[in-house]
């Protein structure tokens, strides 16, 4: 099998970049984020992923003191530590220390208070797939790690706040359709009601390409596997790479006023479809689409396929699934915006505010319903509408996980 570069293939054929988005914010602002960094202590939940851990790779850049890393996955700390101890010019320190634990457990409560305070404070431990919505259950555990889990360290940093704390967000928190967007939304609103206690900032993504179970993670997958490739048609997307995804973080978490909401700085038409990065992506293998016309065609082929064949089975699909936004945005027309003081950056300024009344009130809300042994979807969609004005749910009754 042709080896794959993913970076290369990132850079030529999604984003069209041949150098980092935020290279020139980053060289601007050199030597403010090497003041803000160097020497601190920084802890990093959820560091495991590919957004938390081009976050450490970013940060490793300006000489940290100490990183705490927390995360349940151990396998993805184990790889992390592999990759940052491997990777060239990155200034690891001693005191590089992972940790398999849930954030949400006292455990993690009884590192914090042994070890604080921290200079720097990142939250990535979050549900990002639209997938993890297909019922109550699953609803449920996503509220509770992207909401209330990030409440409870936002109490737990109140007495000891650290210098910078950011939590990662989510395109889909602008006018989301989604229950995952909406609970980012309802994540900003908490985190932007503990704003004047507590130095905050968030960041709204795009896509982040080929990261950890991403759709496009998931084609190095099936041709590993040899297995069709399948992707919706008409679903466009805007994407970073894995590297900015970490700068964008690393910038916002630094240099954000307390209550700032960042996103990149992207055009309509750098956006792509899934189907034509699947074009691309087999062509690095010597690959043409053999187009299907439904999953159990493309299984069928898939199973008799060649290793020289020149042809391999798509099946691409117009989107049906609930919760599936056709486009992106990364902020609404009441929103006041920065667009000066970053080259490659936008920053929602002065969002409003909620009272730490409100945000307890929307939280016994959804306590009285989850302590029901017969929750309803529905049940959680109605308090979601009742707290943002503008959620508007899209339901089909399918879920991703229903597709190939």
């Amino acid at each position: 099998m042709a080896i794959f570069n993913t970076t290369d293939f990132i850079s030529k054929y999604i984003t069209g970049r041949q150098e980092s988005l935020f290279k020139k914010d980053i060289e601007a602002n050199y030597d403010l984020l090497k003041q803000k960094i160097d020497g601190k202590s920084v802890l990093v939940v959820g560091g495991a992923g590919t957004i938390g851990s081009s976050f450490i790779k970013a940060i490793l850049n300006f000489n940290p003191s100490k990183i705490y890393v927390i995360d349940i996955n151990e396998n993805g700390l184990t790889e992390l530590v592999r990759d940052v101890r491997s990777s060239n010019g990155l200034n690891v320190p001693k005191d590089f220390i992972t940790y398999p634990i849930n954030f949400g457990d006292t455990i993690f409560e009884k590192i914090l208070r042994n070890q604080a305070p921290f200079d720097i404070v990142a939250n990535f431990a979050a549900h990002k797939h639209v997938r993890s919505e297909k019922d109550h259950y699953s609803i449920e555990a996503m509220i509770e790690n992207n909401v209330i889990k990030a409440k409870k360290l936002l109490d737990l940093l109140l007495e000891f706040p650290p210098k910078h704390f950011f939590c990662v967000s989510t395109d889909k928190a602008a006018n989301p359709v989604n229950v995952m967007g909406a609970s980012k939304k309802l994540m900003e609103d908490v985190i932007l009601a503990y704003s004047t206690k507590i130095p905050i900032t968030t960041a709204r993504f795009a896509n982040v390409a080929f990261s950890n179970g991403s759709l496009l993670f998931g084609f190095l997958e099936r041709i590993m596997k040899r297995q069709p490739l399948s992707s919706p048609s008409d679903v466009k997307r805007y994407f970073v790479s894995p590297e900015e995804s970490g700068q964008l973080c690393m910038l916002a978490c630094i240099l954000g006023e307390s209550g700032d909401i960042f996103f990149p700085k992207l055009n309509a038409e750098d956006m792509k479809t899934f189907s034509e990065i699947a074009v691309d992506f087999l062509k690095q293998f010597g690959k043409k689409p053999f187009l299907c016309d439904s999953e159990k065609q493309a299984k069928e082929k898939a199973s008799i396929l060649s290793p020289s064949s020149k042809l391999y089975p798509v099946y691409f699909f117009k989107s049906d699934t609930s919760g599936e936004k056709h486009f992106e945005e990364f902020y609404t027309d009441k929103e006041e915006l920065d667009l000066v003081r970053f080259k490659e950056l936008g920053v929602v300024k002065n969002a409003p505010k909620q009272k730490l009344e409100h945000i307890n009130k929307m939280f016994s809300s959804f306590q009285e319903v989850f302590n029901k042994n017969d929750v309803k979807k529905q049940d959680v969609i109605r308090i979601l509408e009742q707290y943002i004005p503008n959620f508007e749910h899209i339901e089909t009754g399918k879920s991703l996980d229903q597709k190939m």
